[in-house]
């Protein structure tokens, strides 16, 4: 089985969850725990071996966490605000998160979504196409995931474990370099 943060999970799961699609109500789904349940090559995982996020007692966020905040700030941040706040424009991602199923999460980003009625159309964008999006997925899901919990306040974490090989190597496959 491959794990969510493989480089070929990320297709693994766009091609799931093309096929079972996902609904309007996805956002009221049951956010699974955040509790750090293993460690693999600094990465950490809950019980059901669902990427999530690590900070040590003296406030040092896991490599991934830190990446995200990287990642979410050049692509993200334009519409759903800093720090995934939320703007006028889109919602508060650190807390759509929280109410978010994983698969669902990597669902929307890679294809779309779009929210009509009431005299409004929210639309965005499929990102699935986009590897500066898809091949940091996971490190944008765990730090959105620790801005929801409050585990790390707004701004740039302070001090951040270094990029392990194999997280180098997972970038390097999945960017194609």
């Amino acid at each position: 089985m491959r794990k969510p943060g493989s480089p070929g999970a990320v297709l693994a799961i766009l091609m799931l969850t093309a096929s079972v699609g996902w609904s309007q109500q996805a956002d009221t789904a049951a956010a699974p725990d955040t509790a750090v349940a293993r460690e693999e090559d600094g990465r950490y995982f809950n019980a059901e071996d669902i990427p999530t996020f690590h900070i040590a007692e003296d406030g040092t966020v896991d490599w991934r966490t830190y990446s995200g905040y990287r990642r979410y700030h050049s692509e993200c941040h334009v519409c759903h605000g800093p720090d995934g706040e939320g703007s006028s424009y889109a919602p508060a991602l650190k807390n759509s998160v929280m109410r978010l199923d994983y698969y669902d999460f990597v669902g929307i980003v890679a294809g779309g979504r779009q929210n009509v009625g009431g005299g409004h159309e929210n639309v965005m964008p499929a990102f699935g196409d986009n590897a500066n999006v898809m091949c940091y997925l996971d490190d944008i899901y765990v730090y959105l995931r620790a801005r929801g919990t409050d585990a790390i306040p707004r701004g740039r974490p302070a001090k951040h474990d270094d990029k392990t090989d194999v997280i180098r190597e997972d970038e390097n496959a999945c960017m194609g370099t």
